[in-house]
């Protein structure tokens, strides 16, 4: 079955002037001041469209990495994703950049990164961004 999660922005003013703030709808988590200069230059509190794309995106490799593992008979520990996505003005996303570690018994280092390469190229949010460049940087912990 079909799952939706919604969140919306209200913006007030330019986009170089103006702020927003954006809500997390479906899981009532809370709501986060948006900003131009957050997004382009210091983000002094406030969060940006990648901010958020990058936490998607980390949380979404992470579940696709361990659920690869785990059906290959090796079950994670522990894993520790980080994802930087790069925002040029006048560009925009120009990349985003993986950085993982994992503690995984039983597991050699060539066969965990032959399992993140397939998280990578699997996880749906990959596979929505499929447009950027993705760059993966694994080891074993």
């Amino acid at each position: 079955m079909a799952t939706v999660r919604t969140a919306h922005t209200d913006w007030e003013g330019t986009l170089f002037e103006g702020k927003g703030t954006v809500t997390l709808d479906s899981s009532g988590l809370g709501s986060y001041e948006v900003s131009w200069p957050a997004r382009a230059e210091e983000p002094n509190g406030r969060t940006s469209p990648e901010e958020l794309i990058a936490a998607a995106h980390s949380s979404c490799f992470s579940m696709a990495l361990s659920n690869g593992l785990t059906k290959a008979g090796n079950p994670p520990q522990t894993i520790n994703t980080k994802a930087e996505v790069t925002f040029q003005p006048g560009q925009g996303i120009t990349g985003i950049h993986i950085t993982v570690r994992a503690t995984v018994e039983g597991l050699d280092n060539d066969g965990f990164v032959a399992a993140a390469e397939e998280a990578k190229k699997n996880c749906p949010v990959s596979q929505a961004l499929a447009g950027t460049t993705i760059t993966l940087d694994a080891a074993l912990a």
